[in-house]
């Protein structure tokens, strides 16, 4: 039966689609569920599509459904339980499909929402490889528009919940929901925990027939000749009718189907964006993307990769005896052998490689890293328990997974390289992008897990054996199409060649493999430690100039210009606004990531010793830290890359300083301007007219000569005027003694005045009497000043 659309609109789906006005929610699911139970299949054919569409949504975006990306049971309880309970595998809507399963109905799918690379496939007339779509592809009649895929309406149903994770667009209010509590993202773990269990085998649909069975797809005759990638269309449908039990076979193998289907469509609609030439195109940096993933779809493909790894890990022992494995593995047994290398990793593989190299350098490649870290540590999600231990020691990986690290070694450690330059171009200061190192290298710091590597790269770069019944052999790729109960094909035992396969598989025949405990990457790694430091200095410099600074607010620190206020302005970090917690987290996860790096890769003291110096951990003489690297050349000091590198992430600064005449310094943003011109006029004139007096007091040589030139004089500027090539006319610049009213203009000084004249007011002090102790009071200032800086030394002529 075929046909997704009845030719007149029946009377059930205008009433339900009015339903959608008039009802509540949770009314609207009780009268659906009263309606799959007591309607025949018939009658439930015609509002099947539109059932599917009103809850996830449109295609196109435009018909949100039920938003279930958005739905929590914190903020909306009861349609969030009604949803679950509705949507359940269980639940009314999958014995909708079940009834419709059985009676073979089929919908039109359209072929230009699938992802991009079978999108294209299926337009150039190429049969993609999965097996998905074998058989499945419809030309449209006459008169139709686009091609079509005819699903039954069990993949048809998971289609749509799939693909509503990428077809509906974020709305406002998702950017406020948590990802991992939404009804979406329960469900995804649902329908993994019940389709691949990790415990029992796959529960059976229920049956309106006692007794009776839901019959899996038959096959079905090719509605178009297909080639297909670089293996001929016969042998592909031989295969494919091969992978599709028929109606009267094997109950087990009949419920396997669901569990195969729905894991090719999860992994189709998710990672299968890539395609390996796409890949290879979108290294280059002028390519546009065509598709970006989201933080929420990285966090649902990390849910799926931790259950596939559950769900591989709980496969039973093999027996001694081959004969006996023949007899005793079920389909479900077969199928948790082959799950990961053959449906998941190479897309995984292509989809992580572009989201490292396209990811935005912020805190939101956490997302992305954590779900490459998952699928690194399978042995996270093994059933048996580490043995208990007082003390917290790391646990060591066990050699029972060589096999698998040296059969995914590109995921250590080509995707580790990326990691390192990622990490090389963001600012480690930041705790976010330190927890994010201090992640990394405590994973490849596992004991056993860095020889492991070596050990998996060693095999690849063994030279190849040339034995005449192996010259034919091509490094063929673990995701072969078809159906994991085709036939296996004969086991290697050569572990060279596996590890051989897996890297040109995934990255050709002509890839140049970089090795992680090379030359190059230990350079790498050491140009990280060495940010590292760095970033811990400028983390501790940014502690001390935040102590600093609240240590130095003094009262009369409010009546006279800082160093900072007058030369410029501290160059923060965002550490300044988060404080000193965050400040001391930073320095903690870098100092854990340095030390684990150093065992990864074996670092001696001397090379840690060395990579310091270069650091520049040295600090002037006043506790700052150094200037950006440069180098010295005949018109000055020149930037190198790193020294650019430095500034730009707020690593290392030049110490800029206001060298000019603190008069004429530019108004700043806490000085009112009106009073800055004022009083700068004022002060002018007191000098013109007091000059000769001034230039006498400064010249005694008892103590009121030195108070004087402490307060009237300024030494330094007049030494950098005087040598300063800048400077041309130097007469024209007032050297000697002057009053500076400048101070005054500052509104804290001005708030700090009314406060006084507040207070004065409080204790009946009248506003002569306020000024004179406030005279009084700068005076004993200035006398302290003077005893500390300039103490007895007789004045120089």
């Amino acid at each position: 039966m075929a046909g997704p659309h009845l030719q007149q609109p029946s009377f059930l789906l205008a009433t339900l689609k009015a339903d959608c006005v008039n009802k509540p929610f949770a009314q609207r699911c009780h009268d659906l569920e009263t309606i799959i139970e007591e309607l025949p299949a018939k009658e439930l054919h015609g509002i099947f599509q539109w059932l599917v569409e009103s809850i996830f949504g449109s295609l196109d975006g435009i018909i949100v459904g039920w938003n279930l990306r958005c739905l929590q049971g914190r903020t909306n309880p009861n349609e969030y339980s009604v949803a679950l309970d509705f949507l359940d595998p269980s639940g009314p809507m999958m014995k909708l499909v079940y009834k419709l399963q059985a009676e073979e109905y089929r919908y039109d799918f359209p072929v230009s929402y699938l992802p991009g690379p079978v999108k294209a496939s299926i337009q150039e007339q190429v049969l993609p490889e999965c097996s998905l779509y074998h058989n499945k592809v419809q030309f449209p009649s006459s008169g139709g528009l686009g091609l079509n895929l005819a699903l039954n309406p069990f993949e048809y149903y998971m289609f749509y919940f799939a693909i509503s994770l990428i077809t509906q667009k974020n709305s406002p209010a998702t950017h406020h929901v948590s990802p991992s509590n939404s009804a979406y993202f329960i469900l995804v773990d649902t329908y993994l925990k019940c389709f691949l269990p990790t415990e029992g085998s796959v529960l059976p649909p229920p049956s309106s027939n006692p007794g009776g069975a839901i019959p899996s797809p038959t096959p079905r005759s090719p509605a178009v000749p297909f080639s297909s990638y670089g293996m001929h269309h016969t042998s592909l449908l031989k295969r494919h009718i091969a992978h599709q039990p028929s109606v009267n076979a094997d109950p087990a193998s009949q419920e396997i189907w669901r569990s195969e289907t729905l894991l090719q469509i999860f992994v189709e609609m998710w990672l299968h964006h890539y395609s390996l030439e796409m890949y290879q195109k979108m290294q280059s940096p002028h390519v546009k993307e065509s598709f970006k993933p989201t933080e929420e779809h990285v966090l649902v493909v990390r849910l799926l990769v931790k259950h596939l790894h559950a769900f591989s890990n709980s496969l039973k022992p093999e027996p001694l005896s081959p004969s006996a494995h023949s007899h005793t593995a079920s389909p479900l047994e077969e199928f948790k052998r082959v799950v990961i290398p053959r449906f998941v990793q190479e897309k995984l593989y292509i989809f992580l490689q572009h989201c490292f190299g396209h990811w935005p350098l912020d805190a939101s490649f956490r997302a992305v890293l954590e779900m490459w870290l998952s699928y690194l540590q399978p042995w996270r999600y093994a059933p048996e328990k580490p043995p208990q231990s007082t003390e917290p020691l790391p646990r060591s990986v066990s050699e029972k997974w060589a096999s698998f690290i040296q059969e995914n070694l590109l995921m250590y450690t080509k995707l580790f390289v990326g990691f390192l330059n990622r990490a090389l171009r963001t600012d480690l200061v930041s705790p976010k992008n330190a927890l994010m190192v201090f992640r990394v290298a405590k994973v490849f710091a596992q004991p056993n897990l860095a020889e492991m590597i070596l050990k998996g790269e060693q095999l690849f770069l063994e030279p190849e054996l040339v034995i005449p019944h192996r010259q034919h052999r091509l490094f063929m790729s673990p995701t072969l199409g078809g159906s994991f109960l085709s036939s296996r094909s004969p086991a290697v035992t050569d572990a060279s060649f596996k590890v051989k396969s897996h890297v040109y598989s995934l990255e050709g025949q002509d890839f140049q493999y970089k090795q992680m405990f090379g030359a190059e990457v230990r350079n790498l790694v050491l140009k990280l430690a060495q940010l590292i430091c760095q970033a811990q200095q400028t983390a501790k410099s940014i502690s001390d100039h935040s102590a600093e600074t609240l240590a130095s607010q003094s009262f009369f620190s409010w009546f006279r210009f800082t160093p900072s206020e007058v030369n410029g302005s501290y160059t923060g970090n965002d550490l300044d606004e988060i404080g000193q917690d965050s400040i001391k987290k930073t320095d903690e996860y870098l100092e854990k990531a340095l030390e684990y790096l150093c065992q990864i890769f074996k670092l001696s003291e001397a090379q840690l010793t060395q990579m310091m110096m270069k650091c520049g951990t040295a600090q002037d003489e006043n506790g700052k830290k150094q200037l950006p690297d440069c180098i010295a050349s005949e018109n000055g000091l020149i930037l190198t890359p790193l020294g650019r590198y430095q500034i730009i992430n707020g690593l290392r600064r030049f110490e800029l300083q206001y060298q000019g005449d603190a008069e004429l310094q530019p108004i700043r943003s806490y000085e009112n301007a009106a009073l800055v011109r004022l009083l700068f006029r004022l002060s002018s004139v007191l000098n013109q007219r007091f000059a000769d007096q001034m230039e006498v007091l400064c010249s005694r040589d008892d103590f009121v000569g030195r108070l004087c030139r402490y307060h009237l004089t300024n030494p330094q500027l007049v030494q950098k005027i005087r040598y300063s090539p800048v400077v041309r006319d130097r007469t024209s610049h007032n050297w000697g003694p002057r009053i500076s009213l400048r101070f005054l203009a500052s509104y804290r000084t001005l708030i700090s005045l009314l406060m006084i004249y507040f207070l004065a007011s409080w204790f009946y002090v009248g506003p002569v009497g306020c000024t004179f102790l406030i005279l009084i009071g700068y005076f004993l200032y200035a006398v302290i000043m003077t005893f500390f800086f300039e103490g007895w030394k007789p004045h120089e002529h």
